[in-house]
């Protein structure tokens, strides 16, 4: 009998296609990546052509002959858009097109201008100086792990372990062993503590951006390079030790982990980046698994049962948290406080969710 939860990842998949025929998007964003992410493993798992076939058509809009990304601009430097050239691997290595391997270049040549802390870690945009979020651990530094395996740029992987030491220790939150949302080195952000320069509070899906861009930057880090790989993976127990700590009994995780105000609520995004960075970690062994076995089928168990929603003869993914952010000075609505967590916007089958979703169904073992 065919897997539930991939049959169910397949209905979701076809409703977003359904709704979004064509074209998914004409905004080169990194939500879209990594939903297409998601796609691209449905297909690599199902052998289904319809799933290749429109993430190739979001690239195709973008990707143009001579390999220029439309309406892409390496000069904003934001670091969210690195995440899209993540597909471009599977692209080129499937059709052998160059534009796809010189658009990869275009996104490298942004991370060797990208703007730097003090400390040497990537600023998010430019329009945040000096700060490092969890988020941009995710959309850069697996790419560049993918990339410099790829492309022979050894010199990168300590570089790229430094940005996670770095950001690991700026971000720690010591009353609850988890991590804030950001950190501004200089401290002079409105939503900075004035003492650490972090944010106040653990948003769900800052660490499981967290969770999920060591997992997937392990992909790429050799053998040879056991020094990288072992801090790498003692960083993912350490973050994961405690992330199970704060999974509740349906098996989810809330918008802000360490808080049980009343209006915080179960949030679909960030329990499906732990989840499918469990199910990662157990597979490829750097998770315990009789430790978080357990964990991992209580999460899709609370994915399937608190999430799920049917409409129409259609599936979706509900309770996803549609974006969360720090400022710019312009804009201090969005100030890193309970109230603000608690404000934004909640849609259904966001990207966010639906790609680690995807994903984690294209090689769970379980329902």
């Amino acid at each position: 009998m065919a897997k539930v939860l991939l049959e169910e990842a397949k209905r979701i998949a076809d409703t977003v296609m359904e709704e979004h025929p064509g074209l998914i998007s004409k905004k080169w964003s990194y939500d879209v990546g990594l939903l297409l992410t998601g796609m691209e493993r449905l297909y690599q798992e199902t052998g289904e052509e319809k799933y290749y076939e429109y993430l190739k058509a979001y690239f195709d809009y973008f990707i143009l002959p001579d390999g220029t990304i439309r309406n892409y601009d390496c000069q904003e430097k934001n670091i969210d858009h690195v995440n899209c050239g993540k597909n471009l691997f599977f692209l080129y290595e499937k059709t052998g097109e160059e534009r796809f391997r010189i658009a990869m270049e275009h996104l490298e040549e942004q991370t060797l201008i990208q703007p730097r802390t003090e400390s040497g870690t990537y600023w998010h945009k430019q329009i945040y100086p000096n700060q490092i979020w969890l988020d941009g651990l995710f959309m850069g530094q697996p790419f560049r792990a993918q990339y410099a395996q790829t492309f022979g740029r050894e010199d990168w992987y300590d570089d790229i372990l430094n940005q996670f030491t770095t950001a690991e220790a700026k971000t720690y939150e010591p009353r609850c062993g988890l991590y804030v949302h950001a950190c501004d080195e200089s401290k002079a952000a409105f939503w900075a503590d004035p003492c650490t320069g972090r944010s106040m509070n653990i948003w769900g899906r800052a660490c499981g951006w967290y969770s999920m861009a060591l997992a997937d930057t392990l992909d790429f880090i050799p053998a040879s390079r056991e020094d990288v790989r072992s801090r790498l993976i003692a960083l993912l127990n350490k973050l994961m030790e405690n992330v199970v700590k704060y999974q509740d009994e349906t098996g989810c995780w809330y918008q802000v982990l360490d808080n049980r105000r009343e209006d915080n609520y179960r949030e679909a995004t960030c329990t499906c980046q732990f989840a499918y960075t469990m199910e990662k970690g157990i597979r490829l062994g750097y998770l315990e698994e009789a430790k978080y076995r357990p964990r991992l089928e209580r999460a899709v168990a609370g994915i399937r049962e608190q999430f799920l929603s049917q409409r129409d003869g259609r599936l979706y993914l509900t309770r996803c948290n549609a974006v969360s952010g720090l400022g710019p000075e312009d804009n201090t609505r969005r100030n890193g406080t309970l109230d603000y967590y608690f404000s934004e916007p909640i849609v259904e089958n966001d990207g966010k969710g639906l790609g680690p979703l995807l994903k984690l169904a294209a090689a769970y073992e379980g329902v």
